[in-house]
């Protein structure tokens, strides 16, 4: 069973405790696949893995195949994505700017926030390069970048700030990635992923020190040391586990900003599109 996620270092972390071997499943051989989030947000759309990482904000778009886990989620709570600029620069109405991906959470809300802004989608690998070479004026970095990225650049905006603006709920945090599920796959199948890749991310967090050692070692995380457990503190924390009542309120509004401002044709409720685990319960009664 292949697993899909992107290379950054929370998916890293959450997914290697089973690359690893430190959970796993009977008769199960997962592999792991990272990959950009982007090119995972289309391939998911092309329906191409049975278990992957995407946005939060492609799920309306992918719903009919695939159902939401409540795993491996990564919020924001008083920080996230950033959208930096050269330092000393002023940006007018249509500055261009350079963004992760369409499909990204980020892209969302910073179309809604900026409609007259020129985009330019790429890889967020190359987006700080992008705004200090001045092939953009601006760009909005994720992932670790948002810890490392050079003094020769500045926050213009916090992508925390325009989704407390938008959402109008100070109290939500702002949904940025989380796993999908084929629904083709047999249900109880799909229920014993979840609890799997649940577990994976409980013995991350149990086991931290050791699995960031490890990670460090093998040279498959591109920070380390304070930074690591930072970034980790960040987006692959106790509240990754599982979904919280307060996490699905602030996905539904998540999707309720893009249905309102047209992006998706229909509203729809996150909690609604999980795996129905309760299915376990009634075939054991």
């Amino acid at each position: 069973m292949k697993i899909a996620h992107s290379p950054d270092a929370d998916d890293i972390f959450m997914y290697y405790a089973i690359k690893f071997g430190w959970v796993g499943q009977d008769n199960v051989a997962f592999e792991n696949i990272a990959l950009d989030i982007e090119t995972l947000n289309v391939e998911a759309l092309a329906g191409s893995y049975d278990i992957t990482a995407i946005s939060f904000a492609l799920y309306p778009l992918i719903k009919e195949e695939y159902a939401l886990l409540r795993t491996a989620v990564s919020f924001g709570e008083g920080y996230g994505p950033k959208l930096i600029k050269r330092k000393g620069e002023k940006l007018k109405r249509n500055f261009r700017v350079a963004l992760s991906g369409k499909y990204t959470t980020n892209a969302l809300l910073f179309r809604i926030a900026y409609p007259q802004a020129r985009i330019t989608y790429m890889n967020f690998l190359d987006i700080e390069e992008a705004v200090r070479s001045g092939e953009v004026h601006a760009g909005v970095l994720i992932h670790e970048s948002i810890l490392t990225f050079s003094d020769e650049l500045e926050v213009e905006r916090e992508m925390w700030d325009i989704w407390q603006e938008l959402c109008g709920d100070k109290s939500l945090p702002l949904p940025l990635g989380g796993m999908a599920i084929r629904r083709s796959l047999p249900l109880t199948k799909a229920i014993a992923y979840e609890q799997t890749l649940t577990r994976a991310v409980e013995v991350a967090r149990e086991r931290k020190e050791e699995l960031c050692a490890l990670l460090v070692k093998e040279k498959l995380v591109r920070i380390e040391g304070e930074t690591l457990d930072k970034y980790l503190e960040l987006y692959a924390n106790d509240d990754s586990v599982s979904l919280s009542k307060l996490q699905y309120k602030a996905i539904d509004t998540l999707f309720e900003l893009g249905y309102r401002h047209g992006y998706y044709n229909e509203l729809i409720r996150a909690e609604e599109y999980t795996i129905p685990t309760e299915y376990t319960e009634l075939r054991k009664g």
